[in-house]
């Protein structure tokens, strides 16, 4: 499907399943239906599942926007202590538009959960509170995390999905490569078909040489080897080291818990020209769990870092806190540090929605369906790719979206016929802006 007739869909008022191989721009078509509706005065929710997924639509995660911590199940009561929280009240009152963006990574139980509280803060019985919902991403990309076994893994294994009755988008042209044979070795993993042709040309690019003028991102499956790279790369600064140990309050189960489910270290160690990784948002200061930076120096009176954005940007760096709450919304446990940590080298799940020119990867120890699609569609041409290693299980995808792919490709097809029948389609989108309480004018920019 184009990303035009995906818009009119979107602008008709559908629910939109939006997917597609990785660099066909789902990213890019939200961002302009979020201006179409901003234009007209509507603001929609914007939530994804991890912080760095969050931030390309400059959005929150799901866990924080919905208010439960790091819950995926939620019950009546703790619903009902949700609606007492004005701030959340307010917050759920003032949109009727959700975009969920990375669904792949999102897990039925969380989906349904969206679906719980929405329903009981809209007071009503309609899938999601009757508000539009628009979930992108593709399936083959990675699966949501999990420590055991699930005989369900996928958002659209939810009975929630079924009840929004999605229209489905499959984009099916390629923005992000400009090769002819990457895109061929992308699209034999998404077949379930690797080709000799495919291997020739992996095993070309084994311990290459790339041609680049800067260092190549390096990308592993395992933060031990992430850890590692780091530290090496940090001792290789000749400037001195900066040593910053937490703070923390609270029982130790509780805190044990913070370090388990944050990415929060018990010790930070950093120098001048240190690239890093921001691991927390903050509106306020410019960054985002996922936003990187090198350390262009520390401040005199307290010694904090000072950290230069990707995009230029000049942060000084202070202590942040991470908690866990009770039910009662009481802190029970805090951690106090920086919200840094050292990124020469990061994990292929971090790196999900990245574009990068050149990477260096290390997929031999591959452990998850959809780790060697996700690195090596981070690229844009194959001439950037510098391989380290390959198992068996780094070009597999699950076989239940190998199995249902073809059914989402029928479903886009409908969703094209259905949208030629409609007669009246701009009277259809007028209806939808003034549904959604905004104004048929266009604000000006």
């Amino acid at each position: 499907m184009k990303q035009s007739t995906a818009l009119n869909i979107l602008k008709a008022g559908e629910n939109v399943f939006i997917t597609g191989s990785a660099g066909t721009g789902k990213t890019y078509l939200l961002n302009r239906y979020i201006k179409y509706l901003k234009d007209r005065e509507v603001t929609p929710a914007i939530v994804a599942p991890t912080g760095i997924a969050a931030s390309h639509l400059k959005g929150q995660t799901i866990h924080s926007f919905f208010g439960i911590g790091i819950r995926e199940v939620v019950d009546n009561e703790f619903i009902d202590k949700l609606i007492s929280k004005k701030y959340l009240k307010k917050r759920f009152e003032s949109f009727n538009v959700l975009i969920i963006d990375e669904i792949s990574m999102v897990s039925p139980e969380l989906f349904s959960t969206m679906d719980r509280v929405l329903q009981a803060f809209k007071n009503s019985p309609e899938p999601f509170g009757g508000v539009q919902v628009i979930a992108s991403g593709d399936f083959f990309q990675l699966p949501p995390v999990s420590k055991e076994p699930r005989e369900k893994r996928f958002a659209w294994q939810s009975p929630s999905w079924r009840d929004l009755d999605f229209r489905t988008c499959y984009l099916d042209v390629k923005f992000r490569q400009d090769d002819g044979v990457l895109i061929g070795i992308l699209d034999d993993i998404r077949a379930g078909d690797i080709s000799q042709k495919t291997y020739d040309t992996l095993h070309s690019c084994h311990l290459k040489k790339l041609n680049k003028n800067h260092k190549p991102t390096r990308l592993y499956t395992h933060n031990i080897d992430v850890d590692r790279i780091n530290n090496h790369e940090l001792e290789k600064l000749d400037s001195p080291a900066r040593e910053y140990s937490h703070i923390s309050k609270g029982s130790p189960k509780h805190i044990e818990k913070i370090f388990n489910t944050a990415m929060v270290m018990e010790k930070v160690v950093l120098k001048k020209d240190a690239i890093v990784i921001f691991i927390k948002n903050s509106p306020e200061q410019r960054y985002v769990n996922g936003t990187t930076g090198i350390v262009v120096g520390f401040d005199k009176k307290d010694g904090m870092p000072i950290v230069k954005t990707a995009s230029g940007d000049r942060i000084f760096v202070t202590v942040e806190d991470w908690t866990i709450e009770d039910e009662d919304g009481k802190n029970i446990a805090t951690v106090s540090q920086i919200p840094l940590r050292l990124a020469w080298a990061i994990t292929i799940h971090k790196s999900q929605g990245m574009t990068l020119d050149a990477v260096e990867i290390d997929l031999s120890k591959t452990f998850e369906v959809g780790q060697g699609y996700v690195a090596l569609s981070r690229i844009k041409n194959i001439e950037g790719l510098r391989l380290i290693g390959l198992n068996e299980m780094a070009l597999r995808v699950d076989p239940l979206i190998l199995k249902v792919n073809s059914r989402i490709q029928s479903a886009s097809q409908r969703a094209t016929e259905e949208l030629e029948k409609i007669s009246d389609l701009q009277e259809r989108q007028r209806e939808h802006i003034l549904k959604l309480g905004g104004k048929i004018k266009r604000k000006k920019s």
